[in-house]
C-alpha cells in the first residue's frame, strides 16, 4: 500500500485522491495546509489522516512514502525538492514546474535519491491517448489542431482588479501553463518534438497570457494550438490525413475518437468510452511504479514519461518567451 500524503486542499486534490483511492493501492495518511482549519474540513470525509500545518513536519512523517503537490504552480519546485530530499516519491500536478532548469534539477534529484518523480499529466495515462498512439504507427498525418479553450470564475477577479494566483507572473500562472500544456503533451507523446514553436499570445492586465494561438512545426506538418483561459471553446480536436480525419472529442482526456473517410463519406469510430472517473489510470499507473521499482518494462516506461515531462517543459517555456511572459521564477 501508498502512504500518500497531498500538499493542497482544492478541488484538483480531492480529484486526485478520490481517483487513488479507487485504485485500491494507495491510502491516505497526511494531509499539508497553512490553516489547521482548512486542512480539518478537508479530511472529514476520511478517517486515521495526520495534519501538518508546517512542511518541515509533514515531509519528516516516516510512515509517508508518496507525496501529491497541488500547490499554485510556483511553489512546486520548491516542496518537490524538499519531499525528495526527505526520501519521498513526488506527484506534481501539471505544469510541475516553470522553467527548464527546475525541471532538470528536479529528475537528477530524484535519480540521486533512488525515488520518483511523476508529473500528473492525466491524459498520456488514458487509454485512448494509448489507442491513438498504436494507431498513428503506420499513417502519414499531414497536419493536426488541438484546443482546449474554457473560462475561469477567476478571471472575474481579475476583471475586479485582483490578481488569483492562476492569472499571476508571481505564481507561473496563464492558459498556456494551465490548459495548453494538455496540447503540448498530447503533440508531444504523438509527434515528438518540434523543430520549432511560436505562441502568439492575448495577455491580459496581469501580464499573463488569457488565451492564445501556437503552433509546431515539424518536418512534414504543423501543429495548431488553441488554448485560452478567458472565453470558452466547443471546438473538437483533429488529426489530419490524406484519406481523411481523425476527430477527438478532446485531448485533455479521451472519451471518443472518430475516423471521417474523404472518399466513403463515413465515419468509423475508434473508440467510444465516455466517462471516467479522472485521474484514475495515471494514479494506477504511478502506483506500479511506485510498487515495482526493478521491473524493466515498467521502468522504461517511467524513463520515457520522465523525458516527455522534461520536453513538454522546454516547449512551453520556449512558447511563453516568445510572446514575452516572463515569471518571477525566470529571475
Amino acid at each position: 500500500m501508498i502512504n500518500l500524503g497531498v500538499i493542497g486542499t482544492n478541488w484538483i486534490t480531492r480529484v486526485f485522491i478520490n481517483a487513488a483511492l479507487a485504485t485500491g493501492e494507495y491510502e491516505l495518511t497526511a494531509v499539508y495546509s497553512r490553516k489547521l482549519e482548512t486542512a480539518q474540513k478537508f479530511v472529514e470525509d476520511f478517517s486515521d489522516v495526520e495534519i501538518a500545518t508546517d512542511l518541515k513536519t509533514f515531509f519528516e512523517l516516516e510512515h509517508l512514502d508518496t507525496v501529491y503537490i497541488a500547490s499554485p504552480n510556483s511553489l512546486h519546485f520548491e516542496q518537490a525538492r524538499a519531499a525528495i530530499l526527505a526520501g519521498k516519491n513526488v506527484i506534481v500536478e501539471k505544469p510541475a514546474f516553470s522553467t527548464p532548469d527546475e525541471m532538470a534539477e528536479i529528475i537528477q534529484l530524484a535519480n540521486q535519491k533512488r525515488v520518483f518523480f511523476f508529473e500528473a499529466a492525466r491524459n498520456i495515462h488514458e487509454a485512448g491517448f494509448k489507442k491513438i498512439v498504436d494507431y498513428l504507427c503506420d499513417k502519414q498525418v499531414i497536419g493536426a489542431s488541438f484546443t482546449y479553450m474554457k473560462y475561469s470564475s477567476r478571471y472575474d477577479a481579475v476583471l475586479d482588479g485582483e490578481e488569483p494566483n492562476i492569472f499571476s507572473p508571481h505564481f507561473s500562472g496563464g492558459a498556456i501553463m494551465d490548459l495548453g500544456v494538455y496540447l503540448v503533451y498530447a503533440a508531444l507523446g504523438w509527434f515528438g518534438m518540434p523543430r520549432s514553436q511560436y505562441y502568439f499570445a492575448q495577455k491580459i492586465s496581469t501580464g499573463v497570457d488569457g488565451l492564445g494561438l501556437g503552433v509546431l512545426r515539424y518536418e512534414d506538418f504543423d501543429v495548431a494550438l488553441q488554448t485560452g483561459k478567458i472565453g470558452d471553446s466547443f471546438l473538437p480536436s483533429e488529426i489530419y490525413f490524406e484519406d481523411g480525419t481523425l476527430i477527438l472529442s478532446g485531448v485533455s482526456a479521451f472519451e471518443k475518437a472518430e475516423f471521417y473517410h474523404r472518399t466513403t463519406k463515413k465515419t468509423t469510430v475508434l473508440f467510444d468510452q465516455g466517462e471516467k472517473l479522472p485521474m484514475f489510470d495515471q494514479a494506477t499507473d504511478f502506483a506500479k511504479v511506485i510498487q515495482n521499482p526493478s521491473d524493466p518494462d515498467l521502468g522504461e516506461a517511467y524513463q520515457e514519461w520522465v523525458e516527455l515531462a522534461r520536453n513538454v517543459n522546454e516547449v512551453i517555456y520556449a512558447l511563453r518567451k516568445q510572446a514575452n511572459i516572463t515569471f518571477d521564477a525566470d529571475k
